[in-house]
């Protein structure tokens, strides 16, 4: 069965925007798992502009789900990671400046470095799984790095589903199939919704994880938190 990890990197951005501590981050984690959040997602970058690494430290404690850690593993994050022992941790080719996440990673050009990375990671046990695009040659190439999941980067799903949803999701579904093939675990995410999410998974039933944030804080501007979580739930807790 799918579950639906929250990443709470939007309601950080609030509070940056005005400092201070409101909304309170920690609390808006603990609130999401409560609400029925079954993991907590964060993506801390270097410049801190949404979650930062003491967030990161203040959060790992209260989670009673799961917690992920996402992003570039430069030598900063994968201290922060080791420090702070997450369930999860996935590895994002995101640069310094980017906007957001809007690539996965070219599995076969950096083998050696993922390959490092991912049995650094693994000697702390934690789970591994990394970020690539709907392509099967850079699932068998994360494969390939010793990772334990990839996180598939939903993006274009997303923006064609409007027009042709079996066209949109039809390389995702071979993508993860080379996943099931090559004997990892499933995540997606990256402009999942309310309109695109259940398609997705009716498609793929063998997901584990979705991780979604922005999406679900522009709903929950309507609906509410509470709310927003249990939509987003019913979305993947179809089977």
């Amino acid at each position: 069965m799918t579950r639906l990890s929250v990443n709470i990197n939007k309601i950080a951005t609030i509070r940056n925007a005005r400092g201070g501590n409101m909304p309170n981050v920690a609390k808006a984690a603990a609130d999401c798992e409560r609400f029925g959040a079954e993991g907590i997602t964060v993506h801390p970058r270097p410049d801190e502009r949404h979650i930062r690494y003491s967030d990161v430290r203040e959060i790992k404690p209260l989670v009673t789900t799961e917690f992920n850690i996402e992003g570039n593993p430069i030598p900063s994050f994968i201290n922060l990671v080791i420090e702070t022992l997450p369930h999860q941790v996935t590895l994002v080719p995101d640069a310094e400046n980017a906007i957001t996440s809007n690539a996965g990673w070219d599995t076969i050009a950096n083998r050696s470095f993922l390959t490092e990375v991912c049995a650094e990671f693994r000697r702390h046990g934690i789970r591994t799984s990394i970020f690539v695009g709907a392509d099967p040659a850079m699932v068998e190439g994360a494969a390939l790095c010793g990772c334990d999941r990839v996180e598939l980067f939903t993006e274009p799903y997303a923006d064609l589903f409007p027009k042709d949803r079996d066209a949109a999701v039809a390389p995702f579904v071979k993508a993860a199939e080379m996943a099931r093939e090559c004997g990892l675990g499933l995540n997606a995410g990256h402009d999942l919704n309310l309109d695109n999410l259940e398609f997705f998974i009716r498609s793929i039933p063998w997901t584990d994880e979705v991780s979604i944030g922005h999406a679900i804080v522009c709903d929950a501007l309507y609906m509410g938190l509470e709310q927003t979580i249990k939509a987003y739930l019913s979305k993947v807790k179809i089977f």
